[in-house]
């Protein structure tokens, strides 16, 4: 076994770019995919992966196992990202804290859910099922907010801190999020940001996400939508500054885009800001991946 180096900012994976993602030489650069897209036995997209992970370190950011429905997460789908978890040793492996299945019925969208005490409970027990198979930590990523919902019981970053204390599971950082859900909820960008970094457990983060937002076609600036479809938004890498400062560590990071997408030299010029940022970080943190 040998040691990679820490991760610093990287990519989403998508396949446009593969040749030229392949050959790219830059420190700390990995790449990102959805493990629902490579959850086969064979075939040429998962020769593909390897042929990527025997050059770079891979995160894996699942968006099926629905964890805070209302029942275990589907057991062929958790055997299956164990064995490409098993097939590929990511450096990270990471899901969202939401629900998209209901009663054998997927659904199209990352859900949420009133934050009970209840609620909580059970996504626990989800998690530690995962991470029981995986038999490794898993990464939860905080929500986007569309709107209002009655019947928290708990802030969010003290219910994913709990989740951190029962489960010891790690966290996933999604700056955008933060930005998209001030703006929906009509709360002062600032202020939410300050108040959500304060209380938010920095110390189990093991990634953070970047990613660009627009408009709702209909209500305009009224409503942001988290599409992943534009370059990270000026408010949006000024939180990040602050999330690093907050942090005092290098924290891997990535750039989400799944739309609209552009060619590779336009998204290595975005990865290379973020990872500026982590460079001038005073305390970086090892983040290593294993690789046979």
């Amino acid at each position: 076994m040998t040691t990679a180096p820490p991760l610093g900012a990287g990519l989403g994976l998508k396949p446009q770019h593969f040749e030229d993602a392949l050959a790219q030489q830059a420190s700390g650069l990995w790449w990102e995919v959805h493990p629902e897209n490579y959850a086969v036995d064979g075939g040429p997209r998962l020769a593909w992966l390897e042929a990527m992970r025997a050059r770079h370190p891979l995160s894996l950011h699942g968006v099926s196992l629905s964890l805070a429905a209302d029942a275990p997460p589907d057991p062929v789908a958790l055997e299956r990202l164990a064995r490409l978890t098993e097939r590929l040793q990511p450096a990270l492996v990471s899901e969202h804290l939401a629900w998209s299945s209901w009663r054998g019925h997927y659904l199209p969208d990352l859900l949420p859910f009133a934050r009970s005490s209840e609620a909580l409970a059970r996504i626990a027990n989800n998690i530690a099922r995962v991470q029981e198979r995986l038999a490794r930590r898993l990464a939860i990523e905080n929500p986007a907010h569309y709107l209002h919902l009655a019947g928290h019981d708990w802030g969010e970053p003290d219910f994913l801190a709990e989740l951190v204390r029962r489960t010891g599971c790690a966290l996933l950082l999604d700056v955008n999020n933060v930005y998209v859900s001030a703006r929906n909820l009509g709360t002062s960008t600032e202020d939410y940001a300050e108040n959500y970094l304060d209380a938010f457990p920095l110390h189990a983060v093991a990634e953070i996400h970047l990613a660009g937002h627009h408009a709702d076609p209909h209500w305009g600036e009224m409503l942001l939508i988290d599409s992943h479809d534009a370059p990270v938004a000026e408010p949006v890498w000024a939180l990040y500054e602050r999330v690093l400062a907050h942090a005092g560590r290098a924290i891997p990071t990535l750039i989400e885009r799944d739309a609209e997408i552009p060619p590779l030299a336009d998204l290595m010029a975005e990865r290379a800001r973020a990872h500026a940022l982590l460079a001038a970080t005073q305390t970086p943190e090892a983040t290593p991946c294993t690789r046979a």
